[in-house]
């Protein structure tokens, strides 16, 4: 399973005071829904405020981030699910969503938590969307590195 070697968080993250969006698509549902019950979770328990906004699908999570971001959000936390087909499509929106992501990321020099996954099938997407039985929780691990990115762009900020 890929979460092998995953870091053991020191502390608690603290979110008072980010406001954090999450953008979520709205392909496969069963799974984005897993992903968005992830990142609230984490986000409520963190004490950070925090709003979901829909896109139709992950090509679009880049141009809402962008948009979070001109609305004053402090973080973005973007879930979306891509599964490889017969043809060269999900190697397209793959990119394209990475891509755009890491633009709007470092344009605005705010943290956007990656909760996409790329998947070659449906059953790789329910191992990791933290439903019951999930082995991981990828919509809790993209909240999370939002809100600690949060923390470290603030202290990098102050010289620290």
């Amino acid at each position: 399973m890929s979460g092998t070697g995953a870091p053991r968080a020191p502390h608690k993250v603290d979110g008072h005071g980010v406001n954090v969006v999450v953008v979520a698509g709205t392909w496969h549902e069963t799974i984005t829904e897993g992903l968005v019950a992830g990142a609230q979770r984490t986000l409520d328990a963190a004490g950070a405020a925090h709003t979901l906004v829909r896109v139709p699908g992950s090509f679009e999570l880049g141009l809402a981030a962008q948009a979070a971001f001109a609305g004053g959000a402090d973080a973005v936390v973007a879930l979306g699910v891509i599964i490889r087909g017969g043809t060269p499509h999900f190697e397209y929106v793959s990119q394209a969503t990475t891509d755009g992501l890491n633009r709007v990321a470092l344009d605005a020099g705010k943290p956007v938590g990656f909760g996409v996954l790329t998947l070659d099938d449906e059953q790789q997407g329910l191992d990791r969307a933290g439903l019951e039985g999930s082995q991981e929780d990828k919509g809790a691990e993209a909240a999370e590195a939002a809100l600690r990115m949060v923390t470290v762009l603030t202290q990098l900020r102050a010289g620290r």
